[in-house]
């Protein structure tokens, strides 16, 4: 039989390739050059499954999932979320002092500026993480790091010369799994998540009255994101997630007032929550 194939932007060692060794070990990890060629073979057959990032705890909105996934008609049917952990890591029997400069992703270099201003080293922007380790491991250049993943250090017989670098602790990424046919998750079986979007009808307050049901209800909404249709100023589309399954009372009841002030609305996902959400409970927080 052969392998489920899952499709991530990114080359080998990327977070997203550790994401896919963690929620599916089994699978067969495919890189992708950009989302949409991510997105193309999930949509082609050619994969069965994606693995995309969608936020990060301290660099915030990730993929533009926004905008490809509502024009893909592809489904989310599951979520993951990995503590992302930054290695500096140069060719074989490269010191500390040798290096004056670092490459990797701008969000990467973003979230460890501690260190680099600490060694002093000018930061350079690559494509992607992986692929910074992938270069520098072929130009055998000792001047020049890269900061990218253990996985990453390790497939490209990098030396670790600084581990777990990341200015914040709590550094996290949020990822969704993609496929072609929806496959909601039962209701009754957990914490379920309910990822839709919609569009309202240019009418005052039309907003305000579209989520009205949802704090009569009680249904917890945990993300709520705005973004342009096609460039135009006057068109919204917007983004949601919110606690539960669309056959509970209160959020099918939500769902339907939403549907009375919007022109379009579309479930993308129904969906097990991470055990990840049960650690940022608002009680945890006070």
């Amino acid at each position: 039989m052969s392998k489920m194939k899952i499709a991530f932007q990114g080359e080998p060692g990327a977070n997203s390739h550790i994401a896919i060794v963690e929620a599916y070990p089994d699978a067969e990890p495919m890189p992708c050059a950009t989302f949409e060629d991510a997105l193309s073979a999930i949509s082609s057959g050619e994969a069965d499954l994606g693995m995309i990032p969608i936020e990060n705890s301290v660099a915030g909105r990730v993929a533009d999932i926004h905008h490809l996934l509502p024009a893909s008609g592809l489904f989310i049917i599951g979520e993951w979320f990995l503590p992302v952990r930054h290695q500096l890591m140069a060719v074989k029997g490269t010191k500390l002092d040798d290096i004056k400069s670092v490459e990797s992703h701008v969000h990467a270099l973003g979230q460890c500026r501690r260190i680099i201003r600490k060694l002093g080293i000018k930061p350079i922007v690559h494509a992607d993480t992986a692929g910074s380790a992938r270069d520098i491991s072929e130009r055998k250049d000792k001047t020049v790091a890269a900061i990218a993943s253990r996985l990453a250090a390790k497939i490209y017989g990098l030396d670790i010369l600084a581990e777990d670098i990341e200015d914040e602790a709590h550094n996290t990424t949020r990822f969704v799994v993609l496929a072609r046919e929806p496959k909601w998750a039962t209701q009754g079986s957990g914490p379920l998540v309910t990822t839709f979007v919609f569009r309202v009808r240019n009418l005052p307050a039309a907003l305000y009255k579209a989520l009205g049901g949802f704090a009569t209800n009680g249904v917890n909404m945990t993300k709520l994101e705005s973004y342009m249709v096609d460039g135009n100023f006057f068109a919204t589309q917007f983004y949601a997630d919110v606690d539960g399954h669309p056959e509970d009372k209160g959020l099918a009841f939500a769902i339907e007032e939403l549907k009375f002030f919007s022109r379009e609305f579309r479930i993308v996902g129904v969906y097990p929550g991470h055990p990840f959400r049960a650690t940022f409970s608002e009680t945890q927080q006070d």
